[in-house]
């Protein structure tokens, strides 16, 4: 476990690399935090620093975004806020995407927590202050 505080949205880089640096062979993270932690400005800088230039924004809607990093490689981005049944999860084929060897990143996966691999890596955020966050990566 490794834990980083940060207290400004400039020192977010160096997180992103612990992250990037933690996954060895796992291909799914889990980013917990209360609205607003930083989730997905944490994932933006994760995708920036694995070689997309695409614009990374919220699925909140759409559920899953793909971007392409270096290599081609895929960038699977997925927020669960809105699933209310996690079968809604079965039906548009989480596990294509969970088991597919591509990068998945995950916000709100409180709703689907059943349907995570067992060695799916997990980040932390608190939020201790308006710019002060305090990062936890298991």
């Amino acid at each position: 476990m490794k834990t980083i505080h940060i207290t400004s949205q400039e020192e977010l880089p160096q997180v992103a690399r612990a992250v990037i640096e933690a996954l060895g062979r796992r291909t799914v993270v889990v980013f917990r935090g209360e609205m607003g932690a930083g989730k997905t400005t944490l994932i933006r800088e994760i995708v920036a620093q694995l070689g997309a230039e695409d614009t990374v924004t919220s699925p909140t809607f759409a559920i899953v975004n793909q971007y392409k990093g270096s290599g081609n490689r895929r960038i699977c981005h997925f927020d669960f806020y809105r699933i209310d049944d996690v079968r809604e999860a079965y039906d548009f084929g989480y596990e294509e995407y969970f088991y597919s060897g591509d990068l998945c990143l995950v916000e709100w996966p409180e709703k689907i927590e059943e349907l995570l691999p067992d060695d799916a890596m997990t980040v932390r955020i608190a939020a201790d202050g308006e710019t002060e966050r305090t990062f936890t990566i298991d």
